[in-house]
């Protein structure tokens, strides 16, 4: 793949990335609660400061002349006890304007943990994805610039099984959407504000119930 296939494929990636979040699909919960998972606030600025412990490789991907990604290593030991460069960091510029739009951080393994998302290109994080051992399991994303999630994708050996919001920016989960067999099996919505859910509408082509 030549570099420039290369930036076109990453672009491709955030933009399904932003797609995949408004069509959320959803483990049992409903219980009117506040969506699982720490109360990320996204606004923060996806470009890090580099730590005085890491190294700091570029890459120019589409011979702009311009760095396009910025790798960070630390110094390390293998399982075995070599010393290593361990990958702890990774800045991504994809639309080669000079700004991060995407910035991952990895394990001990060196798999991804986190990624930060730039969905709009103004320096700042609109959707944060977390991951166990490499798999994706839960995505947050601000729907409404307010500088907090108000939308949440849950996700079960990389399947998304259960979609929460937000709709009113109040800070509690209103809208709930579950997903059995990659379909919509029902929806439970807090029509008072009180946190409860006062209606469930079933699927009927859901296979479930």
């Amino acid at each position: 793949m030549t570099s420039m296939n290369l930036m076109k494929s990453l672009v491709v990636v955030l933009c399904v990335t932003a797609l995949g979040c408004a069509s959320g699909k959803g483990a049992e919960k409903g219980d009117g609660k506040t969506a699982d998972g720490d109360a990320t606030v996204v606004s923060e600025n996806i470009r890090q400061k580099k730590s005085g412990d890491e190294t700091q490789t570029e890459t120019d991907l589409n011979g702009d002349k311009k760095p396009d990604v910025f790798t960070y290593t630390i110094k390390a030991r293998s399982a075995d006890g070599k010393d290593i460069d361990r990958l702890v960091r990774k800045e991504l510029d994809i639309n080669a304007d000079g700004k991060i739009d995407i910035s991952r951080t990895y394990d001990e393994r060196e798999q991804i943990s986190r990624e930060a998302l730039d969905l709009d290109f103004d320096g700042k994080v609109d959707q944060v994805n977390f991951y166990e051992k490499g798999v994706i399991v839960r995505k947050e994303r601000d729907l409404s610039s307010a500088g907090k999630p108000s939308l949440w994708l849950f996700f079960e050996k990389g399947k998304l099984v259960r979609k929460e919001r937000d709709t009113n920016g109040d800070g509690r989960v209103d809208y709930w959407e579950y997903w059995e067999n990659e379909m919509v099996d029902r929806i439970g919505e807090d029509l008072d504000g009180d946190g409860n859910v006062d209606k469930w509408t079933k699927n009927p082509d859901s296979d479930n119930g």
